[in-house]
């Protein structure tokens, strides 16, 4: 599966999605919807959980964003990753660890970024991981969580949702630290 990266430096360029269960790339619609919100992310440290193909993370990148950390477990996503990292030629600015969100966040407690990017499988949404996460927001980051639209925002501690916008079968739940 191919994605467009919509805006920016790599704008029209695609990337390779695995396809299957264990990852979900999220559409074009809503990916163009969640980066409108969230406006100017220049300069920027990006943590992309459940990285999947990385599109959240290179669109980022594509947009201005200093740096982007990509976390995924999934051996065939990794794959994926790794590809798109070198066709877009994003190496210096795009760095893949393989292994879980939850493993990653107990070793490096010190890493805090601007702007963490969930976006989990559906059928796997922790919120106890997603609150793990938040330990890694800087004062005024933004943490996003991309969640089943059906479904209420989850209610993570340690922070206040400030937005949600819900699309169809996707929804975007935006927080910052409370």
């Amino acid at each position: 599966m191919k994605l467009r990266i919509i805006a920016g430096k790599y704008g029209g360029r695609f990337v390779q999605a695995p396809d299957g269960v264990t990852t979900h790339p999220m559409g074009e619609r809503v990916r163009g919807a969640l980066f409108n919100k969230l406006g100017d992310v220049g300069g920027m440290r990006v943590l992309d959980a459940y990285a999947g193909s990385g599109a959240l993370s290179f669109e980022a990148l594509s947009r201005g964003a200093h740096s982007a950390l990509l976390i995924e477990r999934d051996r065939k996503a990794q794959r994926f990753i790794e590809e798109n990292i070198v066709s877009l030629g994003a190496a210096d600015q795009a760095k893949l660890i393989k292994t879980s969100c939850r493993i990653w966040s107990d070793g490096n407690t010190h890493e805090m970024f601007d702007l963490i990017l969930c976006d989990p499988p559906y059928n796997d949404v922790k919120v106890s991981t997603i609150t793990l996460l938040t330990r890694h927001m800087k004062p005024n980051a933004l943490m996003v969580l991309s969640y089943p639209g059906r479904e209420s925002a989850p209610t993570v501690n340690g922070v206040v949702v400030v937005d949600k916008s819900s699309y169809g079968d996707a929804a975007l739940a935006f927080y910052r630290l409370g």
